[in-house]
């Protein structure tokens, strides 16, 4: 347990300082153990740490050609998929007013396409896209099924979701154990 301890602090001491770059001091004490510190100590070995290597781009896009190059990126890149994550194929809710749907797509998003989601045939957001999530609300009781398309600028269809159904339960005004008496 004890060297576990002293590899997670040696290990912590090295990390933190290899990102800025500085000089740590390594001694031994009576007992054997091997201290790391920023502070100079008794009989201590100065050691240095090198900064953290980085990368930074040489050049940067102009405005046109950056836009041709997302536009080649999505044209090279098309989606692997795309899926409702949420609500779950068959999940099922009990009294909720609300329900928000999430879409993931495989890439993520292109920039310019946008998501559309239907919900038992008729589309959300009167038509509009509705982005990766969507508040659902009211909603019905009974079993809905709800799906998405990926479009791009043009209006082409680019993914489309499986169809998702889920079910929503709600108590029934006509249920006599859901009358709730008035005791006065």
């Amino acid at each position: 347990m004890q060297m576990r301890a002293l590899v997670f602090t040696l290990m912590f001491l090295v990390c933190s300082l290899a990102l800025a770059g500085a000089t740590v001091y390594r001694w031994v004490d009576d007992q054997g153990v091997v201290h790391y510190s920023d502070q100079p100590h008794a009989n201590a070995e100065k050691l240095h740490v090198n900064a953290a290597q980085t990368y930074k781009p040489t050049g940067i896009d102009t405005p046109a050609s950056s836009g041709a190059t997302a536009a080649a990126a999505a044209a090279a890149a098309p989606y692997r998929g795309c899926a409702i994550v949420q609500p779950q194929d068959d999940q099922a809710f009990a009294n909720i007013d609300s329900l928000t749907v999430v879409v993931q797509t495989d890439p993520q998003l292109h920039q310019g396409d946008k998501i559309y989601v239907t919900v038992d045939g008729q589309a959300l957001n009167n038509g509009n896209p509705t982005g990766s999530q969507f508040v659902i609300s009211p909603v019905d009781r009974g079993e809905h099924t709800a799906q998405a398309q990926v479009k791009d600028a043009g209006g082409a269809v680019q993914c489309q979701t499986p169809p998702v159904t889920f079910h929503v339960h709600q108590n029934s005004i006509l249920n006599p154990n859901n009358l709730r008496v008035n005791p006065h």
